[in-house]
C-alpha cells in the first residue's frame, strides 16, 4: 500500500505539473479571443481525458494478460515486470535531470505551434502524450511493485496518494516562499532511484528463482537476526530499498551496479531546475 501511495502521489503530481504549464499558458493569451480560448481549452482537456485513457487501457491489458497466462508464463511476466518498471524508472529520472530546466519551455513552445496553426489536435496530442506516458508510467510501476498486495490495497495506496498529491501540488503552487519544485523533484527523485533499486531486487530474485541467472552467493549474508525482511519495518525497508536478510550475491550485485550509474549518471547530472 505505501509503494501504491508513494508512487501515485509522485506521477499523480508530475501530471498536475504539465497540465498546469499548458493550461496556465493558454489562460495567460490574452490575445485569443473567448471562442478561440473556450475552444483550444477543451482541446486540452480532450487530451488529458485522452491520456488518461490511454492509462486505463494499457492497465486493462496488464490484468487480462495476468488472468490469460499460464503458470510459467505468469512467473516470466512477474520477474520481467519490476525489471521493466526499474528501467523506467531510471530512464525518467535521468530525463528530468537532463532536461526538466526546459519543461516548461517546451510545452509552452508547443502549445504556441498549436495554436498558431489553429491545429486543435496537436493540442490535444501534446496533453494526451504528456499525460499518457505519466498514466503508463504509474501502471508499469504499481503492477512491478504490487508484490503481494492485495487489489484492496493497491486502489486505497493509490487513492491516499492521489489525494497526497492534490494537497502537496496546492502546496507547492501557493507556498511558493516555503517550497520548492527543484527541492521537490531533487527529493522525489532519490526516493525513486531507492524504489527502482528495489524493484531491480525483486525482479533479480524472480529470476534467480526461474533458474534464469545464477545465485552466485546464497545467502551473501545472514542479517536475519539485526532485521528480517519478513517483519514489518524489514518488509517496509525491503519495499523501498531491496534490503534482503538473506539475500543472493545476483541480487545485490545488481543492487550494486544500479547506484555505481545512478550516482556517475544520474546524480551527477545538472539538477532539474522546474520553473513555473
Amino acid at each position: 500500500m505505501g509503494n501504491a501511495a508513494f508512487i501515485v502521489w509522485r506521477e499523480t503530481i508530475e501530471a498536475m505539473l504539465v497540465v498546469g504549464i499548458l493550461h496556465g499558458w493558454l489562460t495567460a493569451q490574452s490575445d485569443l479571443i473567448a471562442e478561440t480560448r473556450r475552444r483550444a481549452t477543451l482541446w486540452l482537456w480532450g487530451g488529458v481525458a485522452a491520456g488518461l485513457g490511454l492509462a486505463a487501457l494499457l492497465a486493462l491489458a496488464l490484468l487480462g494478460l495476468s488472468a490469460w497466462a499460464d503458470d510459467t508464463t505468469l512467473e516470466w511476466f512477474q520477474a520481467i515486470m519490476p525489471l521493466l518498471a526499474a528501467t523506467l524508472i531510471f530512464q525518467m529520472v535521468a530525463w528530468m535531470r537532463r532536461h526538466g530546466a526546459g519543461l516548461k519551455r517546451e510545452l509552452e513552445s508547443g502549445m504556441s505551434a498549436a495554436v498558431e496553426r489553429t491545429r486543435w489536435a496537436g493540442m490535444a496530442l501534446l496533453a494526451a502524450i504528456a499525460v499518457g506516458r505519466e498514466g503508463a508510467e504509474t501502471v508499469i510501476f504499481l503492477y512491478g511493485a504490487a508484490g503481494n498486495d492485495s487489489a484492496g490495497h493497491l486502489l486505497a495506496g493509490g487513492a491516499l496518494g492521489f489525494l497526497l498529491a492534490l494537497v502537496a501540488y496546492a502546496a507547492l503552487v501557493r507556498g511558493a516562499r516555503w517550497f520548492s519544485w527543484r527541492a521537490f523533484f531533487r527529493l522525489t527523485e532519490i526516493l525513486l532511484l531507492l524504489l527502482g533499486g528495489a524493484l531491480l531486487v525483486t525482479g533479480t530474485d524472480k529470476l534467480v528463482g526461474l533458474e534464469a541467472l545464477p545465485t552466485l552467493a546464497d545467502p551473501l549474508w545472514d542479517a536475519s537476526g539485526v532485521l528480517d525482511d519478513s517483519t514489518r519495518v524489514g518488509g517496509l525497508l525491503a519495499a523501498f530499498t531491496g534490503w534482503r536478510s538473506l539475500p543472493t550475491g545476483m541480487s545485490y550485485l545488481a543492487l550494486a551496479a544500479w547506484w555505481t550509474l545512478a550516482v556517475m549518471w544520474v546524480l551527477c547530472a545538472k539538477p532539474v531546475a522546474v520553473k513555473r
